[in-house]
């Protein structure tokens, strides 16, 4: 499953602000500004009516749009909550959403928002300044645990009111991503967040000022959330053929053959997440493409990728040949061709080889049994005691090779016992153990693990590392709970982040891309190639996809 790193759903943008050129000196510097509607993307004929069926895979750890890490509460809150500016899916650009305007200093040194007037919370109270100032100082709060935010944040000085519906933001450094970091953040109710204590409860609700608000939540079988009528963006033409369903019911099936039956059923509505194995052998029948339909389909928008995380404060995990060794020891192309059905990439690197900010040099790692004996041979490994597990003195102690691997989806578990086989063949011993969701997030939080498998969620088609891969990232609640550390990989994301020259950028980045590769400390698995859902017959949408977005947002009821 992916713990999530990306932005809120995307919207639409006027004009470009991303670029905040500091020290611009000259007499013709202008500032950047973004206001004014846009045209509708989507069906200003959608009726409003009917409920639409999502599935999640797993439970939401919490719906605390504070602490929230997962995809699973990211999805709520992409209905619930809105950003203080929103994302076009056909441009990737920013225009106006809760911030009517938005403006730059011509020195990129003060980011200025002004909120639309009318724009309420879910229990109607106004969002003003106040809230937006609010939303981005609790992530230094500590009282709160919002340390995956902060690499993001941390660039800024300072927020400041400058009237009640007014807030200017002070960079206290360069970053190509200011802007967008602002611009997606999601805005919150101070008089409901405000008091730490009071607000950390706040797990099984949520209260913002999206177009969807809190309804029920049915614990272990669904969530529940309602039109918000009075959500200002329903009078905004660039949102009259969005969020048009009467309720959004999430649904947690985590077994995909029983997704698929209650698909068919006519229960679920939308399945965003299923496998290349279920399209092309489960998704088969009469049915399909009458009552249910598959989409395979092809965007521009970042892609997630699937890994093998190594605890690197474990003795076993230390030796970067050892590491390398593993990677060898895992047989990508096979599990694709057999699992995935063609239809992934061996994963070359830390984020998804289609970037153009990854390097195109850096090739995946290839099965080699006999070349992972060697690596682990020079680094002492060996079976002394002829007991089939090889063992080498760490820390003064005989070790044997033998460590577990957690996952939290019992979908992926062909992958793992295949692995496990291929392990044992060359004296490693590898237990694997299946983990209910929130108790693997815990572990993973607290670093009690020796290896892991997830997914990361795409993030952002402008890469910016420093979240998962700098060593200021490895703390507790960070991203980074590999405890992955490289002095010259900081240096150079640190390089990279105040560089606003695009290619002079993806230079940086690609670099970095090469040097975490070949410090192996994931298992980088596969990237997908292709878009694929399924959905009822039950809703109609405009099309298959938007440029960077399926754009699920602006679909509606067809009953």
């Amino acid at each position: 499953m992916t713990l999530n790193l990306r932005s809120s759903l995307a919207l639409a943008l006027f004009a470009s602000a991303t670029a905040l050129l500091p020290n611009v000196s000259s007499a013709q510097a202008k500032p950047t500004v973004i206001e004014g509607d846009t045209l509708n993307i989507g069906n200003l004929n959608a009726p409003k009516k009917g409920v639409f069926n999502i599935v999640l895979k797993g439970e939401p750890t919490t719906l605390n749009p504070i602490t929230s890490t997962d995809l699973y509460s990211s999805t709520v809150h992409a209905f619930t909550c809105d950003t203080i500016m929103a994302r076009d899916p056909d441009t990737y650009e920013w225009i106006p959403g809760i911030a009517e305007r938005a403006e730059t200093s011509a020195d990129g040194k003060t980011i200025t928002f002004r909120i639309r007037k009318g724009a309420t919370f879910h229990d109607g109270k106004p969002v003003t300044a106040e809230d937006i100032k609010f939303s981005y100082d609790v992530i230094f709060d500590n009282n709160y645990n919002a340390a995956h935010k902060r690499p993001y944040y941390e660039n800024f000085e300072k927020a400041e009111i400058v009237d009640p519906m007014t807030v200017k933001f002070t960079v206290k450094e360069p970053y190509f991503r200011n802007f967008d970091t602002l611009a997606a953040t999601y805005v919150l109710p101070k008089h409901i967040y405000g008091n730490a204590e009071e607000g950390k409860k706040k797990n099984k609700t949520v209260v913002c000022s999206g177009p969807y608000k809190f309804d029920k939540y049915d614990q272990g079988q669904s969530i529940t959330v309602v039109r918000n009528n009075e959500w200002y963006g329903r009078t905004l033409p660039q949102s009259k053929g969005e969020y048009n369903f009467e309720r959004v019911r999430f649904r947690f099936i985590k077994d995909e053959n029983i997704i698929l039956e209650t698909l068919k059923k006519g229960d679920l509505d939308y399945f965003d997440d299923i496998t290349p194995e279920a399209f092309t052998k489960k998704a088969v029948g009469p049915e399909w493409g009458k009552t249910v339909q598959k989409i395979k389909t092809q965007n521009l928008s970042p892609k997630d990728y699937a890994f093998i995380g190594w605890n690197l404060k474990r003795p076993l995990f230390k030796d970067r040949e050892v590491r390398h060794a593993l990677t060898m020891l895992v047989n990508r192309e096979e599990m694709i061709q057999k699992f995935r059905f063609g239809m992934s990439l061996p994963a070359t690197g830390p984020w998804y080889q289609q970037s153009e900010y990854a390097d195109p040099s850096v090739k995946a790692v290839k099965f080699d049994p006999k070349g992972a004996v060697e690596l682990l041979k020079k680094a002492g490994w060996t079976d002394t005691d002829k007991d089939g597990v090889l063992d080498k003195v760490l820390d003064g102690k005989k070790t044997d090779f033998r460590f577990t691997l957690q996952y939290g989806n019992k979908d992926t578990e062909k992958y793992w016992v295949l692995i496990q086989n291929d392990f044992k063949k060359v004296g490693i011993d590898l237990q694997l153990q299946l983990l209910e969701w929130n108790a693997f997030v815990k572990n993973l939080q607290n670093g009690d693990f020796d290896a892991l498998t997830l997914r990361w969620g795409a993030g952002s088609v402008l890469i910016d590392p420093k979240q998962i891969w700098h060593s200021e990232s490895a703390v507790k609640g960070g991203s980074n709970f590999i405890d992955y550390r490289n002095p010259e990989v900081d240096k150079l994301i640190d390089q990279a982040r105040t560089e606003f020259d695009k290619e002079k950028r993806k230079a940086t980045l690609r670099k970095v891309y090469k040097m975490i590769a070949e410090d192996y400390p994931y298992v980088f698995l596969w990237n997908d190639k292709d878009i694929l859902y399924a959905h009822s017959n039950k809703i109609g949408k405009p099309k298959d996809t938007f440029k960077y977005d399926v754009g699920a947002t602006y679909w509606w009821s067809a009953q």
